[in-house]
């Protein structure tokens, strides 16, 4: 398999820069801060939210969130991993394509779990923290791209649970691991939902809103 290209790397730093520019996103010293409070701990979830799976790979985005989750579970960060999403606006289950990814660069199996129902980014969060639960995981880490993690700690900390640790992407280390990574193969018919419909099909505007906030939320969701 070949690297990515120069032009890919080119992108992760275009990315960043706009996350930064918007004001909607960790710094680069802030995240690189998260991470230095990060190391050292053994947290036993790392949870993860999920993307779109569209014409046939992963985009750049989802690539870097599977990329940070095995950088911090190769350096004993995170002894398991959860990936979240349900399939949303495309007919593959967002958390078992990212499992798929996940476990071909070389994250056993046996530590790459789904959460299967999460529609919304509060959502990800409060659904892979009950599944955590249930499944006896005590220490949890939240871990996305620097903008959604900043929009969501208020969120995190107020509504799930307040000792859930932050560790935004740090794009410098990504970038590096895109540069030696090669591109896993997957088969992402294993991820296929069959009879889908998207979540714009199935729910107006106004319940898509809601359901971004946190307003429709399952409270007692995996309670049994």
């Amino acid at each position: 398999m070949k690297h990515k290209s120069k032009p890919t790397v080119a992108l992760y730093k275009l990315l960043a820069a706009l996350m930064v520019a918007v004001g909607f996103s960790f710094s680069r010293k802030a995240c690189r801060k998260f991470l230095k409070q990060a190391e050292g701990q053994a947290y036993d979830v790392l949870i993860v939210p999920g993307l779109p799976f569209t014409r046939g790979r992963w985009n750049v985005i989802m690539k870097a969130r599977v990329l940070w989750a095995k950088y911090l579970y190769d350096r004993g960060i995170a002894k398991n991993i959860i990936f979240s999403g349900a399939a949303v606006h495309s007919a593959y289950s967002e958390s078992e394509i990212m499992c798929l990814y996940a476990k071909a660069l070389g994250i056993p199996e046996a530590n790459v779990f789904p959460e299967t129902r999460a529609e919304h980014s509060t959502e990800n969060i409060y659904y892979s923290y009950r599944l955590a639960l249930k499944m006896g995981f005590k220490t949890m880490a939240f871990a996305s791209d620097p903008v959604q993690t900043k929009m969501l700690r208020k969120f995190t900390h107020t509504r799930v649970h307040p000792d859930i640790a932050l560790i935004p992407v740090v794009y410098d280390i990504v970038n590096e691991l895109d540069l030696r990574t090669n591109e896993p193969v997957i088969d992402a018919q294993q991820a296929h939902v069959k009879g889908f419909t998207t979540l714009k099909e199935r729910e107006n505007l106004r319940k898509r809103l809601k359901g971004t906030s946190g307003a429709r939320i399952d409270w007692e969701i995996y309670e049994s």
